[in-house]
């Protein structure tokens, strides 16, 4: 078993929830306009636990990563991210959960380009007032492989270097959980695949806890668990899956459209 920064080990934390949304509801519009995003969705994302959540497009997958990331208003039900329950929360409170538990990584690198790789990964903490952990940050950067970029510009990194650099600003403040919107959408198939190693060893190393949206069979099979969504309600829950497997159930999505 792994200790985790905390001094808890992996196998333990496994088994504890670091976000849990119950009969979430997300409804945009009124009336003929309306459509229901999310419908009733109950589900637990584990710690030191990495979860890939797919689906058919429209089928609610981002809706419900941001509904849980705090990004979006919820219409009815509960999500909370370890003991906090986000609803009702106030735009301040909220805006301090995503600064202090919450890491992302978006299909855009998101990095500022007159700022160097370091500098872009500490620039959260800068902007909270914070100090990094200079042992866990050393510890961030091996893990991403960055230990000799870490002075180059967004525009001296390749892509797959720059999305590094985004995960590593993920990690940098040890959140509770990371929350990956396509994180490889915008890489080559190689790039991709490191940055997915990257992103499963901080959890299998670092005890990090990670859910990310994808629409990619190989990109879910790094995962531990995959969670399927279709016309906004959780379908299927596949524990360590492969991209054979996770493909197979996409097609049964997409021959049940077709038929329906």
């Amino acid at each position: 078993m792994t200790p985790t920064h905390s001094g808890v080990t992996t196998a333990q934390r496994a088994t504890a929830v670091a976000a849990r949304a119950t009969d979430l509801s997300k409804v945009y519009g009124q009336g003929e306009t309306q459509v229901v995003a999310l419908d009733a969705v109950s589900v637990d994302f584990h710690q030191a636990q990495f979860t890939a959540i797919m689906g058919p497009s429209g089928s609610g997958k981002s809706t419900l990563m941001h509904c849980m990331a705090g990004l979006d208003s919820i219409s009815g039900g509960s999500a909370r991210i370890g003991d906090t329950e986000l609803t009702g929360l106030k735009d301040k409170k909220l805006t301090q959960l995503r600064r202090d538990k919450i890491g992302f990584i978006f299909q855009a690198f998101n990095l500022l380009p007159t700022l160097n790789a370091l500098e872009n990964i500490t620039l959260p903490m800068d902007i909270a007032g914070r100090k990094p952990d200079r042992a866990w940050l050393d510890r961030v950067v091996e893990t991403v492989g960055l230990s000799g970029r870490l002075k180059h510009r967004p525009s001296q990194l390749s892509g797959g270097q720059q999305q590094r650099v985004a995960v590593a600003r993920a990690l940098a403040s040890r959140p509770e959980i990371i929350f990956a919107d396509e994180p490889t959408g915008n890489l080559d198939s190689r790039s991709g695949a490191e940055v997915l190693g990257f992103l499963r060893n901080s959890v299998r190393e670092l005890g990090q806890t990670v859910v990310m949206v994808t629409h990619d069979p190989v990109a879910a099979s790094y995962a531990n668990r995959v969670v399927f969504l279709a016309d906004g309600r959780i379908v299927d829950d596949m524990p360590d899956p492969t991209a054979d497997l996770v493909l197979e159930r996409m097609k049964g999505f997409d021959a049940k459209r077709r038929t329906s």
